[in-house]
């Protein structure tokens, strides 16, 4: 950049100029992963992050794998690949970059802020980013090695009964399997795993929580969280600006790991139940297919008190049905024998009275 003679006359000023330029020549990068952490307000993490932070709870991570963050430094286990013939031996790999960017969203401590930074990740990869064969293999895999929430931000038109088996399984287990409903670029119905009864299918909001346009809608919708324009997490220490539900997935998959982390006796259902029963309604009122049960209220799911979805109540007396028992007592039997045996002596002792 070459300087004017005016701005030669006064230094000071010209280096002020030359600052600025230098500034507006700088990457913006800076200003777009923090533009892209609107969702850390939108769900008061720092409020959240007071009561709980996720501590050992397991998320496991079904997508592409897990590369190497500064963000996500000691919260990523060893795991696995799940891919017939697949060569990545603990999951640690990502050549595509998505898997990066949700265990970013789950358990970031950087840049990028995850919902459940102090929970750890478990890569489960079944994808290099050109669509799977089967989420069976590695959802068993997940359940056999201590995960207590699955995120699932992928999904297919079709699914095979082995898919729908390992999630049933993984749902008899006690394990909250959240995945993404899918988006409308790519679906027009709900995708599956979403699509499973049991299933926490996760739809997408915007900046202002409405609706967001990439997000897919159906009466399979369980609950809603920020999708739009997000920064997240990439292979060695990047980062870029994703849309999608896959974002709300793994947001919400970070609720379930506090939730979790707050209350470790819930069950799978009744941590579901307290997250659907604590969202913020939208829309119609109750379930819609645009939010579900409403959008995610992470700080409400931690300190609401939320009535059991099965309450465990203790009859009272009154309450007891009354017992009709056929059978006399033994307490009867036995006083009727004492008798019996008395009357016998003093019968025998009479007799004995009249022979002498």
């Amino acid at each position: 950049m070459t300087l004017s003679r005016r701005w030669r006359r006064y230094p000071v000023a010209a280096l002020v100029v030359l600052l600025a330029n230098l500034v507006h020549a700088l990457p913006a990068a800076a200003e777009t992963v923090e533009g892209g952490q609107w969702y850390v307000d939108f769900l008061d993490l720092d409020s959240a992050h007071k009561i709980s932070q996720g501590r050992s709870v397991t998320v496991a991570i079904i997508d592409s794998g897990v590369g190497v963050h500064p963000d996500l430094a000691g919260r990523v286990l060893s795991g696995t690949d799940a891919r017939v013939g697949g060569n990545d031996p603990d999951g640690r790999n990502d050549e595509d970059g998505h898997g990066t960017g949700m265990a970013g969203l789950v358990v970031g401590h950087g840049r990028v802020r995850g919902v459940a930074p102090a929970a750890t990740v478990l890569p489960v990869k079944i994808s290099n980013g050109v669509g799977y064969a089967s989420l069976a293999p590695g959802i068993e895999w997940a359940i056999d090695h201590g995960a207590t929430v699955i995120s699932i931000s992928l999904g297919v038109s079709r699914s095979g009964i082995s898919d729908e088996m390992a999630v049933r399984r993984a749902i008899e287990a006690g394990v909250v399997v959240v995945a993404s409903v899918g988006n409308t670029d790519e679906d027009h119905l709900v995708a599956y795993p979403a699509a499973y009864d049991g299933v926490v299918a996760v739809g997408g909001v915007d900046r202002e929580g409405n609706h967001a346009k990439i997000s897919v809608r159906s009466d399979r919708i369980v609950l809603a969280a920020p999708s739009d324009k997000i920064s997240v997490t990439e292979p060695n220490g990047k980062y870029t600006i994703a849309t999608g539900t896959s974002n709300s997935t793994a947001l919400v998959a970070g609720a379930v790991a506090l939730v979790r982390a707050k209350f470790p006796d819930l069950s799978a259902e009744e941590v579901i139940h307290r997250l659907t029963y604590t969202a913020d309604d939208k829309g119609p009122t109750g379930r819609d297919d645009e939010y579900g049960y409403g959008v995610v209220n992470i700080v409400k799911a931690l300190t609401a008190d939320v009535p059991p979805l099965h309450p465990q109540t203790t009859p009272s007396y009154n309450d007891l049905p009354d017992v009709v028992d056929d059978d006399p007592p033994i307490a009867l039997i036995v006083l009727g024998a004492v008798l019996a045996l008395l009357l016998v002596v003093i019968l025998v002792l009479l007799l004995r009275r009249r022979r002498t």
